[in-house]
């Protein structure tokens, strides 16, 4: 057993990444079987999930594990998210208990937990997720936090090393696209940090107010720079999609208007132009630019549905590689001989 946690894309070197992601091609090749026999993962899905939980259990039974998810408040205890709270309200299990519980029960521990409250400076310190994994005596997972989706952004990059085998100097956009609600900005900065350690120049579209956490951006700067990229940004869809070499186009809430969901409904009221077209397609390099989108996405809003059944969509591809990168995932916190050391 390991006992690193996997919080955020950057907490692990390159070297480690590049070696999960080699272990990921052998399992997807059928080169890997079993290692996680007597082996527990335990889920905590506090917000909903269908590619995460249903990969992270068809991984574990696959290798010969067993997988454990819990909804607190569906079928388990209500959950205090406060170590410090007085419970004397409706909430039975703190944080706190449950962590080192199922730290005892489990082998690996995941959680999920999008953005709470109405103060993006409190929310931004993924308090919540690092609670849990510092009262957890095992290896945590973040299944997708207010900053950061580090699982996708595995999958992600296997799928556009599988496309690209020398992805270094390519343009891969992060698009803004409109949708009905706000969303964690989580997934975008992860494909951003995904792309940038893979050498690619990265852009970011978006519209006025929806620029990324302040600490995301420089450490997209610092990640880009390392890897020898070009980070840019643009105001203009159709600017970023021309020459793309991949668009991965995904909605996010504006922070300036966390937690006042009347004012970012105002201020999106009059984007729905940016949506993943294929005139926009058409102006990638060749018109062979990937689409890209952790879904679930809403068809016909951020992106059309003539895209998505295109030839250049790859939403499949990515999901199916979260099986693999996790799988990856797994072995390696469990210690198998096949992910080398980690220690």
């Amino acid at each position: 057993m390991t006992d690193r946690d996997f919080l955020g894309i950057e907490d692990w070197s390159w070297v480690e990444i590049e070696r999960l992601l080699a272990l990921a091609t052998r399992v997807k090749r059928g080169e890997v079987e079993g290692g996680l026999e007597r082996r527990i993962m335990a889920m905590v899905f506090l917000d909903p999930s269908l590619r995460t939980r249903t990969s992270f259990e068809s991984a574990m039974y696959l290798h010969g594990g067993l997988a454990v998810t819990i909804e607190p408040g569906a079928g388990s205890w209500s959950w205090e998210l406060d170590p410090d709270a007085v419970m004397d309200g409706t909430n039975v299990e703190n944080i706190v208990e449950a962590a080192r519980v199922l730290g005892r029960y489990a082998d690996v521990v995941g959680i999920r937990a999008f953005p709470r409250g109405d103060d993006w400076a409190v929310a931004r310190e993924d308090r919540l997720i690092r609670t849990f994994a510092e009262h957890c005596e095992k290896p945590v997972v973040n299944l997708e936090s207010a900053r950061q989706h580090p699982c996708q952004a595995l999958g992600d990059t296997l799928t556009i090393k599988e496309k690209f085998p020398e992805p270094s100097g390519r343009r891969f956009v992060v698009s803004w696209a409109y949708h009905p609600k706000p969303l964690p900005t989580a997934v975008p900065v992860s494909a951003a940090l995904a792309a940038a350690r893979l050498g690619m120049d990265v852009v970011i579209a978006r519209p006025d107010g929806y620029e990324f956490d302040p600490d995301d951006t420089a450490l997209l700067r610092k990640t880009i720079r390392e890897a020898g990229g070009v980070l840019h940004t643009t105001d203009d869809m159709d600017e970023a999609c021309t020459g793309a070499d991949a668009v991965y186009a995904k909605s996010w809430g504006s922070l300036r208007d966390f937690g006042r969901p009347e004012a970012e409904l105002q201020r999106r009221k009059d984007l729905r132009d940016w949506r993943l077209t294929e005139e926009r397609v058409a102006l990638t390099r060749g018109g062979k630019g990937l689409v890209m989108h952790c879904l679930p996405v809403r068809r016909n809003v951020e992106i059309d549905a003539d895209v998505l059944d295109g030839p250049n969509s790859v939403v499949i591809d990515q999901a199916e590689n979260r099986l693999h990168v996790q799988r990856a995932l797994l072995l390696t916190l469990t210690g198998h001989p096949a992910a080398g050391d980690l220690s």
